[in-house]
């Protein structure tokens, strides 16, 4: 028959659907048009601000960029000391650039990190080019890996992020990419970390050209190792930024500030109050003993119950003190049960949040008598509530209970 019981709160640590965290707004007013913060590992929203709203996403438009590329580099469509011919269109691109030369060639590897660390617009069209003929059949690339990863309000019309009809994303889709890039190419993640990149060619000195990593958190705030900064003048200022402490990943974007200052200070605010205010925490461990179950016409009295897979949850401190567990099986589980069948859920109870459930599981096999002693394990268990074979070590588990 089914039970249902209220436990403690365990230690232990489940797969959450992603939704919003209870949690205190930033003490201060969000000047972003557009804006949303997540945990990477859980999904767990912990801030939004229009994040579904169509919006200019600019160089930030690059993470798709790349994406595609680190694609083509691990199924072997491209290689990183693969040189690449720089056509007239990407020599003639304005913007962020480079250097490139025409009728020159750049290895893959230095156009990378041209778009990543100095948001480079002609290093764009020389890859797209390079890996799909044209860029407009790259931007079609683009568009679909979008759909394909799961960003719902995405559209790319070219490589680089300037403005163009039909060219837009939004903040939860850019916060989508990041976490894909992140957790699809950790081999290729270190280059959003890279402060500085030179290349070219001064004309005075003859010296390759150094230029900065934009990013205004990187270096600044601790942690933090990505990801990439925009501006046009249709989208105004942004930025995607990634970092992580201790167990914690945070994933944020802003969109839409009126000024690189404005930026700077906005994304430094935030990222900060994000690890101050929540941590991910450990709630379900799976293989950790969480209740105990009866048994029918079994070798032992009971059977402990677990869960299969690990939960973990990032909240605000305050939703972690509030949070409940509530465990409802079928009982008695029967002799023969094999170890991982489910026999019931787990249900968690969190201030602010949706109720979270997960299935229930016999930790170990549930060995059967044998025939000659089911009989009398049946009558055992009509009259006291547990199987005769185990009657024994259940009342030394009660006795020892007792003497505790």
């Amino acid at each position: 028959m089914p039970q249902l019981r209220s436990l403690p709160l365990l230690l232990v640590l489940l797969a959450a659907v992603p939704q919003a965290a209870q949690a205190a707004p930033p003490p201060f007013e969000i000047q972003a048009k557009q804006a949303i913060m997540i945990d990477a590992t859980t999904g767990t929203v912990l801030l939004e601000k229009n994040p579904d709203e169509q919006m200019t996403p600019s160089s930030m438009t690059k993470m798709m960029t790349d994406y595609v590329i680190f694609e083509a580099l691990k199924k072997g469509a491209m290689k990183m000391d693969e040189e690449l011919p720089i056509s007239e269109r990407a020599w003639k691109m304005g913007g962020s650039q480079m250097f490139l030369e025409v009728g020159n060639r750049a290895r893959v590897e230095d156009l990378i990190k041209g778009t990543i660390i100095v948001s480079a617009n002609d290093a764009c069209v020389v890859l797209a080019e390079g890996l799909a003929g044209t860029e407009e059949n790259f931007a079609r690339l683009m568009t679909e890996k979008s759909q394909a990863l799961g960003m719902k309000n995405s559209s790319f019309m070219n490589s680089h992020g300037l403005s163009a009809e039909g060219h837009y994303s939004s903040a939860r889709d850019l916060a989508i990419l990041a976490s894909h890039i992140i957790n699809d190419f950790p081999e290729y993640y270190h280059y959003y970390s890279e402060k500085e990149f030179s290349y070219g060619k001064n004309l005075k000195t003859g010296e390759p050209i150094p230029q900065q990593n934009r990013n205004p958190v990187l270096g600044v705030v601790q942690g933090v190792d990505g990801l990439k900064t925009g501006y046009t003048e249709a989208g105004g200022y942004g930025v995607t930024v990634s970092g992580k402490r201790g167990d914690t990943r945070l994933i944020m974007v802003i969109n839409g500030l009126p000024s690189v200052r404005a930026r700077a200070d906005e994304s430094r605010a935030l990222i900060e109050w994000g690890f101050r205010n929540f941590d991910t925490y450990t709630l379900v461990k799976a293989g950790k003993v969480i209740d105990e179950a009866p048994v029918w016409l079994g070798v032992k009295a009971k059977v402990p119950l677990t869960v299969s897979k690990d939960v973990t949850m990032t909240l605000s401190r305050e939703a972690k003190m509030g949070a409940k567990a509530r465990i409802k099986y079928t009982a008695p589980v029967v002799g023969g049960t094999a170890k991982g069948t489910e026999v019931g859920t787990l249900t968690l109870t969190l201030p602010g949040m949706n109720d979270i459930t997960v299935p229930v599981v016999v930790a170990e096999d549930v060995e059967k008598v044998g025939t000659f002693g089911k009989v009398g394990s049946a009558i055992d268990y009509l009259l006291t509530g547990s199987s005769g074979a185990a009657t024994d070590g259940a009342e030394k588990a009660a006795e020892d209970k007792k003497e505790k």
